[in-house]
């Protein structure tokens, strides 16, 4: 029987993340500090969605902690073309930064480099290895949080037993990372973990990894673990779990959103999603871009006094960009803290 996941962990470190730690955190979660007045624009993938409104609820209460004005604003549609109109129009409004969620990072580099010519603090998210930014804010390492899903599932499986990892695509890379820094951390830590092979692609589909795992429940009978990297592989290994009868017995974590898993967290079908939240990111691009502007700098160590982002980690490949430890654990105990 698999190893339940303590409540009172996880909903002391929902606490912690929602509250924020260290200095430069005001009483409502945002960080706080800086001249203010200043102008920013948040530009994000896809107007609408349940993520992106996320971020804006944190950019809303980061510009009330630092009276400042914080507009979020995109294109009707995830094309790189809309990203770089958008931006393009941004910048003859002259705001103090632009913090961007990319689309196509690659595809925007000449219109942030317009930015900053322009006298624009350019601050980037989700976009590691970008040149022409200020500073790239990622939420974490990708092997690190890899590391982490093998550490949750470990205690799950009680420290032994095989486990198969799902990727939305065999060509996705952060997800390919991920199942890296999973199986690194179970050959170093977990001895008596072991994957059943390569990874299994899911094409992004919660149908196709129901019928894999079914599939994989009758080629290995005493299979223990599941580690979904799409955000619907959980929801179809769980229901196909749930179906077998196994939901006691196999383990099934990995990355998702409340508004995918919550109903099969509440069943126990699934037991744990990892993400990062938008808000808390957008909190950490502002804070930087902040600093920036009042004559600071991001590097090694830098505390941007939001939590999961207060000691960045900067890449070694790329001295821009900056990881921080952002990923956020969600059960059914504490699921309801994240509506989206």
């Amino acid at each position: 029987m698999k190893k339940s996941i303590l409540a009172g962990t996880a909903l002391a470190a929902t606490a912690a993340l929602l509250t924020g730690c260290g200095s430069g955190i005001s009483n409502d979660g945002a960080a706080s500090g800086g001249s203010g007045n200043e102008s920013f624009v948040n530009i994000v993938k896809l107007t609408g969605g349940d993520w992106f409104n996320r971020m804006e609820v944190g950019n809303q209460e980061w510009a009330k902690a630092n009276g400042a004005k914080v507009t979020q604003t995109a294109g009707d549609d995830s094309s790189a073309e809309k990203q770089i109109a958008v931006i393009s129009d941004v910048i003859p409004q002259q705001p103090a930064a632009i913090t961007v969620v990319p689309n196509a990072p690659e595809s925007i580099e000449a219109v942030l480099k317009r930015a900053q010519d322009a006298g624009i603090v350019v601050i980037t998210h989700e976009a590691a290895g970008i040149k022409n930014t200020d500073a790239d804010i990622e939420a974490f390492n990708d092997l690190d949080y890899g590391a982490h899903q093998m550490d949750l599932l470990a205690d799950c499986m009680g420290g032994s037993g095989t486990y198969a990892h799902f990727v939305g695509g065999l060509t996705v890379t952060s997800h390919n990372n991920w199942v890296k820094g999973a199986a690194e951390q179970a050959a170093a830590e977990y001895p008596d973990i072991t994957s059943i092979g390569d990874p299994i692609s899911s094409d992004e589909s919660a149908d196709t990894a129901y019928q894999r795992t079914k599939e994989l429940l009758a080629t290995y009978p005493d299979l223990k673990g599941i580690l979904g990297s799409a955000s619907t592989d959980v929801v179809g290994a769980g229901k196909a779990v749930a179906e077998a009868g196994r939901s006691d017995d196999v383990c099934v974590i990995g990355t998702s959103l409340p508004s995918y898993a919550g109903s099969a967290l509440e069943a126990g079908d699934i037991d744990v999603i990892t993400f990062w939240d938008p808000s808390l990111a957008g909190q950490a691009m502002l804070t930087a871009a902040q600093t920036i502007i009042d004559g600071g700098e991001i590097a090694e160590g830098t505390d941007l006094g939001v939590s999961g982002y207060e000691s960045l980690v900067q890449s070694e490949e790329s001295p821009s960009t900056f990881y921080g430890t952002a990923w956020v654990d969600v059960t059914a105990e504490n699921a309801a803290d994240y509506p989206f």
